[in-house]
């Protein structure tokens, strides 16, 4: 069966083009995530995963829909190719069947993680000098409903509230919980 797999990150992107491209190559089944490839905790990712068998064919329109981080890419690809299942990209122009597919994967994988890094480098350094020229303050704080945020301190003061029920009330994490008993005293 040939199978199809399409990815954007975010709920405002549009899959439109890599599902055009999967069904003009003839795949049967596609699934479609809207979600970062940062991570393989993707939902339409995992059924694809489950589904594919040996002899399947999956398609992409390029090889980062499947992942971003080098080692989730490779470690997609012999979980694939032990299912007994190639992989081909549109875009790249290669598939897993042939020696010279697997290797210009790595090669690709390995320049994108790169690639990623040096952006996420220039992004903190913009930063930093966004900071030293003042333009940059971080994020506002979050502000909190007086009523409950009273009732919060108040729980926390007498002991009637643990940390994690004054998060889940607050709607923040226990380390901001902990950031706030700092600086009220």
């Amino acid at each position: 069966m040939i199978v199809g797999y399409a990815r954007v990150s975010t709920l405002e992107q549009n899959t439109e083009r890599q599902d055009v491209a999967l069904k003009e190559l003839g795949c049967e089944r596609i699934y479609i995530d809207k979600f970062t490839g940062a991570t393989l905790d993707r939902p339409e990712f995992i059924k694809m995963m489950d589904f594919v068998r040996d002899g399947d064919t999956l398609i992409v329109s390029e090889y980062n829909r499947l992942s971003r981080s080098t080692i989730d890419l490779l470690t997609t690809l012999q979980s694939l190719e032990s299912k007994g299942v190639v992989v081909k990209s549109i875009k790249d122009n290669f598939d897993t069947s042939t020696p010279q597919g697997k290797f210009i994967l790595t090669v690709f994988a390995g320049l994108a993680e790169f690639e990623r890094s040096l952006m996420k480098q220039r992004q903190a350094e913009g930063i930093e000098r966004a900071k030293l020229a003042g333009k940059y303050k971080g994020r506002k704080p979050k502000e909190y409903d007086k009523e409950i945020f009273d009732e919060v301190m108040k729980g926390l003061a007498d002991k009637s509230m643990s940390i994690t029920d004054a998060s889940k009330k607050l709607g923040v994490t226990r380390a901001t919980v902990y950031s706030i008993l700092k600086k009220v005293g």
